[in-house]
């Protein structure tokens, strides 16, 4: 082949690859994936961001306390320091006499050698006041020495725990804070016709839950009256449907779900756990069949989520981050069960 014709050739094969490349580069466009798929997802990444927020809060509350209990030792500890000073001050000012008075006679001794035994007697019986003093005082240095020593060790172990829950607890925000951002970006990855089929489907499926709820019984007559804290409690729930729900929040201007209820029952005159966790675990559970307004409903295996009854098949609830507290049908999220703040105390 000639020069020429060889080039033509592969002038002819360049283009050729030039005309194909903008067909073969153009990516097929992804498949939509089916609504009930990303439903799935947005629920199992709310629910993980739920449990890491409560994990949160229940070291948070450990935080607070034992960051009292640090304050306390301290205090102490500066008590005795003081106790243990004045013991030493003491003591010393008892060692002086002793070196100052001392003559190198016994007791005895003298008695023998007393012009007045009667007085004689009289001072031995002084001079053993001051041993027994003496003694007194020696013991109380050495119990302000041994309560001292104890106390230090003690605050130094409290401080340690205080540090380890701190960093407990920052290492659990950032766990929150990481599963917030893959709920915003799955969100933000949705057109927002998906947006409105996911919700749609979500109604729907909690619809579904509380028919089957409502027509097994399982809710009971719903005529029961509230008791006088668990209907403080619901009133002032419903005082803040439209704040936002936060994480880590208990008001007054947002919540999270425990923030929520465990805030609506501290006004009633009732604390409670903090946690939806403890709140499960140290209250009185009760059947779903015998709800009264201010229980509380429990949601999921974990008890990562509560939320207040409000009576006829209905809570409130702080729901998710995005959203603000609102009224919900009871069946909202998997019911784990119920639980009821004034009832007597439930045996662990």
């Amino acid at each position: 082949m000639s020069g020429t014709l060889l080039r033509l050739a592969c002038t002819a094969a360049m283009a050729a690859q030039v005309a194909l490349a903008p067909v073969s580069a153009v990516a097929a466009p992804e498949p939509q994936r089916p609504v009930a798929e990303l439903l799935t997802d947005l629920q199992r990444l709310y629910r993980q961001t739920e449990q890491a927020t409560e994990t949160y809060n229940a070291t948070a509350e450990k935080l607070t306390a034992q960051r009292s209990e640090v304050k306390r030792l301290d205090g102490e500890l500066a008590q005795a320091k003081l106790a243990l000073q004045g013991s030493r001050g003491e003591a010393g000012r008892l060692a002086r006499q002793q070196y100052q008075n001392n003559s190198g006679f016994s007791v005895y001794v003298r008695l023998l050698l007393a012009d007045d035994p009667q007085q004689a007697l009289d001072e031995g019986h002084v001079i053993g006041r001051v041993a027994t003093d003496r003694a007194a005082t020696l013991d109380r240095l050495t119990g302000a020495e041994k309560r001292a020593d104890a106390l230090a060790r003690s605050a130094r172990k409290a401080l340690d725990t205080q540090l380890t829950l701190a960093a407990r607890q920052k290492k659990q925000r950032d766990d929150v804070t990481k599963r917030l951002s893959e709920v915003e970006r799955l969100l933000a990855s949705l057109t927002p016709e998906q947006q409105g089929e996911v919700s749609r489907l979500e109604q729907d499926g909690v619809a579904e839950a509380q028919r089957r709820l409502t027509e097994a019984g399982t809710l009971g007559d719903d005529d029961r009256p509230a008791s006088a804290e668990g209907g403080q409690a619901v009133r002032y729930a419903l005082d803040q449907i439209g704040k936002p729900y936060l994480w880590g929040a208990t008001g007054p201007a947002s919540f999270d779900c425990s923030g929520l209820t465990s805030r609506a029952w501290a006004r009633a005159g009732t604390p409670i756990p903090r946690t939806s966790q403890e709140q499960w675990a140290r209250l009185p559970h009760v059947p779903l069949n015998t709800l009264r307004p201010g229980d509380l409903v429990i949601y999921f295996p974990e008890a990562t989520h509560v939320a207040l009854y409000l009576g006829d098949g209905k809570v409130v609830q702080a729901p998710r981050t995005g959203e603000n507290v609102k009224i919900s049908p009871l069946a909202a999220n998997p019911v784990l069960g119920a639980v009821r703040p004034d009832a007597a105390p439930r045996r662990l």
